[in-house]
């Protein structure tokens, strides 16, 4: 049946793309227009997300709006291709999120990619970042750039993710939310937007309870955002951004063995309901970014922000020095301030746009730990203080060579420092520092065709530190600073096309290779714990194609496909447990599904604006198909879970009301009841490496808005 399911997919796929690419060559004459989305993340100014020398997709707020309630990143960015999004039902440990097999290995949270929320950093400066810091109620846009101008950003800037609140509207409106579903889950939203004594404000408050899917999941958690805007003078516009997350229960049903699977997908792993493990989150962030104008053609760009972390997980704990259970603590203080220069200029009779600039970011946390009994401390046995800052330069330009051609250069040297002071008995025996600092070049040719076709190349240097959870521990789970960990450095090459043949359809085809050296990898995971170690060289190969059309003026087609082969290009020895294996040359990476494939037919009663739906009013209703690969959970190739191929199926209906509206949604997903493995904990020592996916599930939303 599964293959079956999978012949299928690959016929979906074929046909779609085909549709696609016919239709694009006979197109509906529509006043549509699929060339004005701007971005910024790819050249840190304005630009025609079409002209851009990258691969870069945006996600606007209407299909954020109609890709679920609103709680994962994975509800609407499945939609980028390169951009894996693996929902582990499990909100103790966030999204697992890879770009181009960046970031696969993580055990939890978000690391190798780079999260911007309003142009404020929401990655530590090791690396770290949390999915969950991105409150997607209130998010307008999110834009996702990959390849090698991701590098421009520095440390673990395998792609970068950036989110950008709403703006406030001329006319106030008060919007709220209530959404219900499948495993106890209850969402809410309130929001505010308008005008307050000149100034826009923007105010959202939302809430999220669920039961979960499996057992030991039950998560509660809280999040504010809030987005203050105004002119300083008419040169100058500043932007105030706070939020919240309150998270105070999030429980980890943990991972899964083969036979565990195959008896029960819904029951919490050895010991996970025993042990009470769970973890508890706070975190608050104030930040303001300052945009000053010189004149038409210059600016300058400023920002700083603050925040405070604290987080408390009960683990599984290993034995023998945790037989029952343990707990790790941290209290985190973080800050940081960058400076942006922006000028278009001319160099005789070429045309140049360039940036540049200076960042600082400082995070400093005191982490403790010991063992626990039933979810509770009993001892102490850890105590230091961890820091890591970073101080970065760098410069980019884009020049206009010619009508057709056109190049983009830029520089970025990065400093990035860890220091440790084992605090626990005074004996000092955990402290260490160390840094990590590199030069990354970036170099692009676009050559532009026609006005709707245009080729890209780009070759890019970038590096990756560990970061400090990374480093926290050596070989079986001994809590000590591991210098032992080298930062990888990795080459990367791109080509690319874009092609929008018509008003109403667009086609990006990359195709692109990246070589690493010292790549960091898992070298064991047990208990709560991972250690971490170094391999010699990675490759990845790989496409990815990006479509969408209208193929009536009430029917939308869209398209995100990718192909990624990653493996190791020399052996090495790990230790998992206590045994010691060779991991083979041509091994593939764990952690990645090899290929990747969303697919989605949107009908609206109304005509859409530009391949979008417009407002929520009237009906829509929608197919999504979602079809990954084979996932290798270690680094031997010997445990791995089938791909899957799912469908989902979506609705919702819009009445005005005055001039406000109400809308109703609906979706089931998984509509055939697929059961499969929905993300892996890489090299698990336990062999407990499965995170399950729900089966068939359904979510019922209600949305109010009203002017004030």
């Amino acid at each position: 049946m599964k293959q079956k399911n999978r012949d299928n997919a690959g016929l979906i796929f074929v046909k779609t793309a085909l549709a696609l690419i016919v239709a694009s060559l006979f197109p509906p004459m529509l006043n549509a227009q699929t060339l004005s989305d701007v971005v910024v993340s790819a050249s840190r100014t304005e630009q025609r997300s079409f002209d851009t020398p990258a691969s870069i997709q945006t996600i606007d707020r209407t299909t954020i709006e109609n890709a679920g309630p609103q709680v994962n990143l994975s509800e609407s960015l499945n939609r980028v291709p390169g951009l894996t999004i693996l929902n582990r039902q499990n909100y103790a440990q966030d999204l697992q999120v890879s770009i181009r097999g960046f970031g696969a290995r993580s055990a939890f949270g978000i690391r190798g990619v780079r999260l911007m929320i309003d142009g404020i950093p929401a990655t530590t400066p090791d690396g770290q970042g949390q999915g969950s810091s991105i409150s997607l109620t209130s998010t307008d846009r999110i834009e996702v750039l990959r390849g090698p101008l991701a590098q421009m950003y520095g440390n673990s800037a395998g792609g970068v993710i950036q989110a950008f609140t709403r703006d406030a509207p001329e006319k106030p409106e008060f919007d709220a939310q209530l959404y219900t579903g499948s495993f106890g889950m209850r969402r809410t939203d309130w929001q505010y937007a308008g005008q307050v004594g000149g100034n826009g404000l923007v105010a959202d408050f939302s809430t999220l309870n669920t039961d979960g899917f499996r057992a030991n999941s039950k998560t509660e958690r809280k999040q504010f955002n809030g987005k203050l805007s105004f002119d300083a003078n008419e040169k100058t516009r500043v932007n105030m951004v706070f939020n919240q997350f309150d998270m105070p229960l999030a429980q980890d049903p943990l991972g899964l063995t083969t036979a565990q699977m195959a008896a029960d997908p819904t029951q919490a792993g050895t010991n996970s309901v025993a042990r009470g493990v769970r973890k508890e989150v706070l975190q608050n962030q104030l930040g303001s970014s300052l945009v000053h104008a010189l004149d038409r053609d210059r600016s300058i760009t400023a920002r700083a922000y603050y925040g405070t972390r604290d987080n408390l997980q009960y683990q599984v704990g290993i034995p023998p020095a945790n037989p029952t259970g343990a707990w790790v603590a941290l209290s985190r203080i973080y800050y940081g301030t960058g400076l942006q220069y922006n000028a278009k200029t001319q160099m005789g009779s070429t045309p140049v746009v360039w940036v540049a600039g200076y960042e600082f970011d400082h995070s400093s946390e005191a982490r403790q730990g010991g063992a626990a009994a039933l979810g509770t401390k009993t001892t102490t046995t850890r105590s230091e203080d961890n820091q890591a800052e970073n101080s970065d330069a760098f410069i980019q330009a884009t020049a206009l060579m010619s009508e057709k051609i056109s190049l983009v250069a830029g520089l970025r040297y990065s400093t990035v420092s860890f220091k440790s002071e084992d605090r626990y008995l005074g004996d000092g025996n955990g402290s260490g520092s160390t840094s990590y600092q590199a030069s990354n070049p970036v170099l692009g040719l676009t050559y532009h065709a026609t006005d709707n076709f245009n080729l890209f190349a780009n070759y890019g240097k970038g590096f990756e530190s560990p970061t400090l959870a990374e480093v926290a521990y050596k070989g079986a789970g001994v809590p000590a600073f591991n210098t032992a960990v080298n930062a990888s450095s990795s080459q990367h090459y791109e080509v690319g096309a874009k092609w929008a043949p018509s008003s109403s359809s667009r086609l990006d085809l990359t195709a692109f290779q990246i070589n690493s050296t010292d790549e960091i990898v898992v070298a064991s995971s047990s208990g709560g714990n991972s250690t971490f170690t170094n391999a010699p060289g990675t490759t990845r190969m790989g496409w990815e194609l990006a479509g969408s059309m209208l193929l009536t003026p009430h029917l939308k087609a869209t398209l995100a496909a990718s192909q990624l082969d990653a493996q190791y290009s020399q052996s090495f020895k790990s230790v998992i447990g206590t045994s010691t294996t060779t991991v083979a040359s041509g091994n593939k990476l764990p952690g990645i599904p090899q290929s990747f494939l969303f697919s989605e037919l949107l009908w609206t009663g109304q005509k859409m604006d530009g391949g979008k739906a417009g407002k929520a009013l009237g009906s829509q209703a929608g197919l999504e198909l979602t079809q990954a690969g084979r996932l290798f959970a270690n680094d031997s190739n010997t445990a791995s879970a089938e791909g899957y191929t799912t469908l989902n199926l979506k609705a919702s209906h819009g009445w005005a009301l005055g001039s406000g509206s109400l809308t109703t949604y609906a979706r089931i997903d998984n509509l055939t009841d697929e059961r499969y493995v929905g993300s892996v904990i890489v090299n698990q020592a336990s062999s407990q490496f499965y995170e399950p996916a729900p089966g068939r599930n359904w979510t019922l939303g209600l949305r109010l808005v009203l002017p004030i």
